[in-house]
């Protein structure tokens, strides 16, 4: 591949991962979750998975355990999260989802799929697997967080 391809090919990924975030995001203020930023976004995928410290959100996001303490502070008084005691570290909290962050979860979901569904009607479904399986392929642990 020539300097110029995989220009193109990393250009043309990075900015369907920003379309695709901002599109994600308006539509998830515009259900109602008018105080969130995308980085918050960010922090619901490593959430969404199951109950975390602020220090495996540190590492998903790949920042300092500070800048993770200060998000979560954030989350908690907006109404997203709670701590809560871990069951088997004393000196850690967990870090979970409440009932209104579980709702966010799930207009980002739907989201998700709007905002995607424009792939479908240009690549045609299969089309849209094949992109998944390709990029999953190239990136199957690949972090899912903010340029920062």
């Amino acid at each position: 591949m020539q300097n110029s391809e995989a220009m193109a090919l990393s250009v043309a990924l990075l900015a369907a991962a920003g379309e695709l975030t901002q599109r994600i995001h308006a539509s998830v203020v515009a259900r109602g979750f008018e105080d969130l930023r995308p980085a918050h976004g960010f922090a619901f995928v490593r959430l969404g998975t199951g109950d975390a410290t602020a220090t495996d959100l540190a590492v998903h996001l790949g920042v300092t355990k500070q800048a993770a303490g200060q998000l979560v502070d954030e989350l908690v008084r907006k109404g997203y999260v709670e701590r809560r005691p871990h069951p088997t570290d004393a000196r850690a909290r967990l870090v979970v989802l409440t009932e209104r962050g579980r709702a966010c979860t799930r207009a980002a979901e739907d989201a998700m799929a709007e905002a995607v569904r424009p792939w479908a009607e240009r690549l045609g479904e299969d089309g849209v697997r094949a992109l998944c399986e390709q990029l999953t392929a190239v990136a199957p642990e690949g972090p899912v967080r903010p340029a920062w």
